[in-house]
């Protein structure tokens, strides 16, 4: 019986839209508890995704206070989709999760860290702008180009060398100079709970680019927010993995690497979120002259690298130890250097300690386009 000072939301998107998700979770004997790379680093019942859609449907009916003692499990998912994997009924947990966080965030109920989360995606955009400009020089780039490529944020950020290997190889693959996108596509805000904020810059991106002929997306978790969540105005994307695996003949295969192991790490996004399993594959083995080393858990069970769906804001340690998990297998099959393409997961590694490298290196390399 709910004590009248709760704040049922029962009238809100969370039970209206996902009901059935709700209750088959809370009533499920947990057989996808071994998938969640969250609890898995954070061994705890309410962490797990039969503990956070069963808190999530308690707040839902007025069981339990909805407030940020209870709501705060919503922020423990990276969104990676390996639970729905492994569930008989495919519920999708972090959809139902993140239009939770969506709910709550219009009470004013978040994790602390991501009050000033505006604030946030405006400081990253002023590093993505500083980035961008930064590229001038490069000869593949122009301003005016009605074809645009998307390299997001994080490789802005935090491997900007990645950013403009990626100008490169598009130009290269494509022949076209691009403009870079300067702006934030939405996707932070989105996992924040803030969809409202999101769309806007997902609308105000796409009014500064104007009409475009193509959009090349390089960033995972930014290919898979705009196929999810489509910005009227801005052309079907295509992530350069895509392209890649679609212009095989232009890589030429490396040389030097003996029997060095390189293993292919599946980013969450672009493997369960976009299906694009074979493309990378294909184009890192025509690189490699042979097929890429791979991990146990791959494919459609590949491990999360704890990256997603701002875990590293929200539960940091969690998020760390996910991404050592994953580098512990690693280990456990031989080392050698780890192959992403993931801007977020290959952060992740590189501050574990790992040899790591995102693919758009190695096409550079094999396109002759890495230095100049």
């Amino acid at each position: 019986m709910s004590r009248p000072d709760y704040r049922p939301i029962q009238n809100l998107t969370p039970l209206v839209t996902h009901e059935r998700e709700l209750e088959t979770c809370t009533f499920c004997p947990k057989l996808c508890r071994s998938a969640c790379p969250v609890s898995n680093a954070e061994p705890r019942e309410t962490l797990t995704p039969w503990g956070k859609m069963s808190l999530v449907n308690h707040m839902a009916h007025g069981s339990v206070p909805v407030d940020l003692t209870h709501g705060h499990a919503a922020w423990a998912c990276t969104g990676c989709g390996r639970c729905s994997k492994a569930c008989d009924q495919e519920i999708p947990v972090a959809q139902v999760l993140q239009d939770a966080r969506a709910e709550l965030d219009k009470l004013g109920i978040r994790p602390p860290v991501l009050n000033n989360m505006n604030d946030r995606v405006d400081d990253a955009e002023s590093a993505m702008r500083r980035s961008v400009e930064a590229l001038a020089d490069e000869p593949a780039y122009d301003a005016t180009s009605p074809h645009a490529i998307l390299v997001g944020c994080s490789y802005h950020r935090h491997a900007e060398e990645e950013a403009r290997l990626a100008l490169r190889v598009v130009h290269a693959l494509t022949g076209h100079r691009h403009r870079v996108v300067s702006s934030c596509c939405g996707a932070s805000l989105t996992a924040a709970g803030k969809t409202d904020a999101a769309a806007e810059r997902g609308r105000t991106m796409a009014t500064h680019l104007g009409p475009l002929s193509s959009l090349v997306v390089v960033d995972a978790g930014c290919a898979h927010h705009l196929v999810s969540s489509p910005v009227a105005g801005l052309p079907t994307p295509v992530t350069l993995v895509e392209l890649a695996s679609q212009n095989l003949e232009r890589f030429q295969p490396a040389h030097g690497l003996g029997e060095e192991s390189v293993r292919w790490h599946d980013p969450c996004h672009l493997g369960r979120g976009l299906g694009q399993y074979e493309a990378p594959r294909r184009v890192l083995g025509r690189i490699l002259g042979r097929s890429p080393d791979e991990f146990a858990e791959r494919r459609e069970r590949s491990a999360c690298s704890g990256a997603g769906g701002l875990l590293p804001l929200t539960y940091p340690e969690a998020a760390r130890g996910a991404a050592g998990r994953r580098l512990d297998e690693h280990a456990e099959l031989g080392g050698g250097r780890v192959v992403t393409a993931c801007a977020s997961s290959l952060r992740m590694f590189r501050k574990a300690g790992a040899d790591a490298e995102d693919l758009v290196r190695w096409m550079a390399r094999s396109l002759g386009v890495e230095r100049r």
